[in-house]
């Protein structure tokens, strides 16, 4: 795959993230995000109505960040940071999604919850480059 597929593979996937997450925009992320989504998340239930469904459930607060963006050939991954999600603190996630025929087909995620940083001996934060909360 050439480096511009990756850069468009990569453009789809914020585009489907910002779509869903933060617009809500369910009509439009319908072009994005496949109907026959495959999902290993443990906190969602299963394909593209599991995950539309998880965003309407959330509080109208939630928000999606990305932050890194790598590509290679159909896979993107993305680490990014959730808030307003309703928890005490946001979620730090990182996020792989395979890109099938112009939509996000399969998505993997890793979630943590986001450090205070009076609880980061490292004294970096998860995300970003200063502490939030």
């Amino acid at each position: 795959m050439s480096v511009a597929s990756e850069a468009t593979n990569k453009a789809l996937v914020l585009v489907a993230l910002d779509t869903l997450f933060n617009e809500k925009d369910y009509t439009v992320a319908e072009q994005y995000w496949s109907p026959r989504l495959i999902l290993h998340c443990a906190h969602i239930a299963p394909g593209r109505r599991g995950l539309f469904e998880f965003v309407k459930a959330a509080p109208n607060t939630l928000r999606y960040e990305p932050g890194v963006i790598v590509a290679d050939d159909n896979y993107v991954m993305v680490h990014g940071r959730l808030s307003g999600n309703g928890c005490v603190r946001n979620w730090i996630v990182a996020t792989v999604l395979r890109v099938e025929d112009g939509f996000v087909a399969e998505q993997w995620e890793v979630v943590q919850d986001e450090a205070f940083e009076v609880e980061s001996k490292s004294g970096h934060p998860m995300f970003g480059d200063r502490f939030v909360g």
